[in-house]
């Protein structure tokens, strides 16, 4: 009996031992297959970080128009609550406001303020475009040295002053000699689309704002 229980205590260590060991073979294989997991994960984190990274390049690529040296210095961040009658005309697609709320210059030269902005709404979602001429902003004056704005003749924006007509719905200016929509300067050279101002709704609240 004494030598039974000295064997069964000799083996005792062997038993535990291969029992650690298989344990520890089992803990490598599962840190191993959570490693593959984890480095597959990493691996599909990467490739949908450049996949993104190329969009916003070609994105950015895409657009045909360089910064336009007309942009209004000035700070805009305007607020309004559509459900205040005096945006009534907003409430529905296809209308359209002038603002001329208070814009805080950057600059103290007038001509390179904004002129006030022209918000058009397009079903749920809303343009906003800067008045001040995109190209040659500073061209005409009306009759008490005012520099010209920009008008809404839907679907266009128009710069009476250039006779240049741009489509409300992107800003792009639009030529078509059949119905006179030529502008008086080249379109050989740059032509801006409408300065645009970057807008958020959320179903009662507009906000209008630009980077600065």
């Amino acid at each position: 009996l004494d030598t039974q229980e000295a064997s069964i205590n000799n083996d005792t260590p062997s038993t535990t031992i291969a029992i650690f060991f298989l344990i520890a073979v089992s803990l490598l294989m599962y840190k191993d297959n959570v490693f593959q997991k984890n480095k597959y994960l990493c691996d599909m984190k990467k490739l949908i970080a450049i996949v993104i990274l190329l969009i916003v390049v070609a994105s950015n690529g895409c657009n045909k128009y360089p910064i336009n040296p007309n942009y209004p210095n000035a700070y805009v961040d305007i607020t309004i609550n559509l459900n205040d009658y005096q945006y009534y005309d907003l409430r529905f697609d296809g209308g359209y406001m002038y603002l001329t709320p208070e814009i805080y210059p950057n600059s103290s030269q007038p001509e390179t303020n904004s002129r006030g902005i022209i918000v058009y709404r397009v079903i749920d979602e809303f343009r906003a475009y800067d008045r001040l001429p995109p190209n040659y902003p500073n061209a005409c004056t009306d009759s008490e040295g005012n520099t010209i704005r920009l008008v809404v003749e839907s679907p266009y924006v128009v710069d009476h002053c250039n006779n240049a007509y741009y489509n409300i719905l992107n800003g792009n200016i639009i030529v078509d000699e059949l119905h006179g929509m030529v502008p008086t300067f080249s379109t050989d050279t740059i032509v801006y689309p409408l300065i645009q101002y970057e807008t958020t709704f959320d179903g009662v609240t507009l906000r209008i704002r630009n980077s600065f």
